[in-house]
């Protein structure tokens, strides 16, 4: 008989023994684990694991629900599954297409629908897939020799998945089942259907919205927030990749496997110039009332070097640009207000002196000459050093900052007098149809190969305070963004291939002891789905170089 190995339970802060080989489910039952809400998984030594998962060593262990954002995670692809589970119910052989996250859902069509999915189709979906929860089946996961996944997917018509498969380089794969619909996915799923009993699908434009409780409270449903203007972004770009033949990681690792990465770059480094050129268009077609042009978007979305690009067309338009910067204006540290931690808040709009902000625009505005302040991080303090500046009469401002797009920012200059621009890595590509790759992990990737090249902070810094910085953004910019005038879509469907090979040696830095291992590890092995491309080819005034190095233009 093996001995029983000790446990670390960190929920309960208390070691434990168990029998080898009980599963993380009978764990935490033996353990009378209760959290706030349904347990879905586990982090075992800082690594997500599903509830079947079987202990035969010491672990430390920290079981987590929908409110954890792994638990959320596993929730929604669980949810996916379901979905497909469902649509094959009703249309065998039919496939998902997850498209985005908007709306506070996740936008879906199905292959090979080209008109609008009405109603009663919809509500054949959705009922199945409540009878499917009802019946609490189980969610089963094999290993299978990735050849022979290979196989399956290619038998059942699911192609995408198939020449996924072809480009890994590992011997096994774990495929997930549901009573005989097979599917695979880059990330632990619940135990049973039984566990997802919060969700809807309802009507929108011409597909599907997939509704996901609130992970504040999850016996909630998130309100759906019309966001008219971010969908049609996300569906010109989906239109755009699907014609140009790279909406899905596959066709792009054959692109780079045949050569032609240097092709792939070209063509979507010129669509971003094309939109930059029509958005300058735009402004010029207003010259007569617009004076400002307000850029706003989440962290690592190519702000600054969107700007820099917008003020080189502007001024080939005949314009004269000139960028100030909001973080010139913050206030005096001991000025600065605090967050419910006691904490310096840092982006919220109170961090900046808006009253002299707005003396200053107005009196630029009118052509005066206004002596620019500048900000010492160093001291936490403002100075001036002599810098002025005077508008001419062609003359624009271009501003950008996470408040740009929020009216109390600029309360003194009329509306007219302002463009607003929203810009966002909007990633319109995908692993396959039923696996979508988030926004927020291309902007990861961005931030963490930003702040180690020049900020000093390790990937284990950069992810700790994701978090943080992701409420800001849902605070202080997602409530204006349909505001904007344009939206600016900064993502580049080649930039993973490029990203890997400078997201993967400081990834593989964070040590396992710390909790911010489990989103490393997430990471590259989203990673590993992508061949890797040489970045000699991106442009110097490409948005990438913002982050990776080699760009003409100037970062302070």
């Amino acid at each position: 008989m093996r001995k029983e190995v000790e446990i670390i339970c960190e929920n309960i802060n208390e070691r434990k023994r168990i029998k080898p080989g009980q599963n993380l489910l009978e764990i935490s039952k033996q353990l009378n684990i209760t959290l706030n809400h349904q347990i879905l998984g586990a982090m075992v030594n800082n690594e997500l694991k599903e509830l079947k998962y079987e202990v035969y060593s010491p672990k430390s262990i920290r079981f987590i629900d929908i409110t954890h954002p792994d638990g959320m995670r596993m929730y929604q692809r669980s949810l996916f599954f379901i979905l497909q589970k469902a649509i094959d119910d009703v249309m065998p052989g039919a496939r998902v297409q997850i498209k985005h996250s908007v709306s506070k859902g996740f936008y879906c069509d199905i292959e090979g629908i080209t008109d609008s999915i009405e109603y009663p189709l919809i509500f054949s979906i959705v009922d199945k897939m409540r009878e499917i929860v009802a019946q609490d089946l189980p969610i089963r996961r094999d290993k299978v020799l990735t050849k022979d996944a290979i196989n399956m997917f290619a038998k059942s018509g699911n192609l995408e998945k198939a020449s996924l498969f072809k480009t890994r380089s590992k011997l096994y794969t774990s495929i997930y089942y549901i009573n005989g619909t097979a599917d695979y996915f880059y990330g632990p799923l619940v135990p049973s259907t039984g566990y997802l009993k919060a969700f809807d699908l309802v009507k929108y434009y011409q597909g599907m919205l997939l509704m996901i409780p609130k992970q504040s409270n999850p016996t909630e449903l998130e309100d759906i927030v019309l966001q008219d203007k971010m969908f049609e972004i996300f569906r010109e770009y989906s239109d755009w990749t699907e014609i140009l033949g790279f909406s899905t990681v596959s066709a792009i690792n054959e692109r780079i496997r045949q050569g032609n990465s240097s092709e792939l770059i070209k063509i979507t480094e010129a669509l971003h110039e094309r939109k930059v050129i029509k958005i300058a268009d735009k402004i010029l077609d207003r010259k007569d009332d617009v004076r400002i042009a307000l850029i706003s978007g989440p962290s690592s979305s190519g702000k600054t070097t969107f700007a820099k690009r917008i003020a080189v067309q502007l001024t080939v338009s005949g314009l004269t640009p000139y960028t100030i910067s909001l973080d010139n204006y913050f206030v005096n540290r001991e000025d600065t207000p605090l967050d419910e931690s006691g904490e310096y808040n840092f982006e919220s709009l109170h961090a900046l002196d808006i009253n002299k902000f707005n003396e200053d625009l107005v009196n630029l505005l009118n052509g005066q000459e206004v002596e620019l302040p500048k900000f010492s991080f160093a001291i936490g303090k403002r100075f001036y050093d002599g810098t002025k500046l005077q508008i001419e009469k062609n003359g624009i401002i271009i501003i950008e900052g996470i408040h740009a797009l929020n009216p109390s920012l600029t309360p003194l200059i009329e509306a007219k007098k302002k463009f607003l621009i929203y810009i966002s890595a909007l990633t319109s590509i995908s692993i396959d149809g039923s696996t979508r790759i988030p926004t927020t992990d291309n902007r990861l990737l961005r931030r963490i190969i930003r702040d180690y090249k020049y900020r000093g902070y390790s990937a284990l810094d950069t992810i700790s305070r994701w978090n943080s910085v992701r409420r800001g953004e849902d605070k202080n910019i997602f409530p204006y963004q349909e505001k904007a005038d344009v939206m600016f879509n900064s993502a580049l469907p080649y930039e993973f291939g490029i990203l890997k090979s400078y997201a993967e040696p400081i990834l593989n830095e964070v040590p396992m002891n710390v909790p911010e291992y489990s989103e490393a590890k997430r990471l590259l092995k989203f990673l590993t789905f992508f061949e890797k491309m040489p970045d000699t080819e991106v442009p110097p005034t490409s948005i990438l170089r913002e982050f990776l190095g080699g760009s003409t233009f100037t970062y302070n």
